[in-house]
């Protein structure tokens, strides 16, 4: 049989059970009414958020008083004052870091021209002579000797330039050979 703690406790746990259930439901009723007010509020203030923008956008300007369309002068002023001001600091970094890449090309050219005239003043310079191909040896260095040398070259074997004395005869045996599509007349 049961004795009376049994009982007791057992009468205990049924009560936590049942009255503990109530308690429960009493804090879910709690939180959905609390979670219902969050989302009116949230709601409304969505709405005046859309009704604000509206009049930033120049709509809805009717209900407005004096006192309400100078405020709202003065936040566009002051917004658009900000927007120009930034707008003008970022063109301003961007002109800087074009003028920093402005004064490295302008070293690197210099430094080019400097290697180029180093190289002119050094080295040979080939120049058209009479036959379209002369080397005219300036200045150079016992060390740069072996390895600049004179190339010779031949009139003939130059693409594209026909001496007067051969352009009759080119001319003549290369429209056959154009004709039949064996070699065109630039290639010979």
């Amino acid at each position: 049989m049961l004795s009376t703690s049994n009982m007791l406790k057992m009468l205990e746990r049924y009560e936590n059970c049942t009255y503990g259930s109530m308690e429960i439901d009493r804090s879910t009723t709690n939180a959905e009414q609390n979670s219902y007010k969050e989302y009116v509020k949230l709601k409304a203030k969505y709405e005046s958020l859309q009704q604000y923008q509206r009049q930033i956008f120049g709509e809805d300007l009717g209900p407005l008083s004096l006192n309400e369309l100078e405020q709202l002068e003065r936040q566009l002023d002051c917004t658009l004052n900000r927007i120009q001001l930034i707008r003008t600091q970022s063109m301003l970094s961007q002109l800087s870091e074009l003028q920093v890449k402005e004064k490295m090309w302008i070293e690197a050219n210099k430094d080019m021209q400097d290697k180029l005239e180093k190289v002119n003043q050094a080295g040979p310079s080939w120049t058209g002579g009479e036959n379209g191909c002369s080397y005219e040896q300036q200045n150079q260095h016992p060390q740069s000797q072996g390895f600049f040398q004179p190339l010779d070259c031949n009139p003939n074997l130059q693409i594209g330039y026909n001496t007067l004395g051969t352009s009759g005869q080119l001319t003549s045996s290369t429209n056959g050979q154009n004709l039949n599509g064996i070699i065109p007349g630039w290639m010979l």
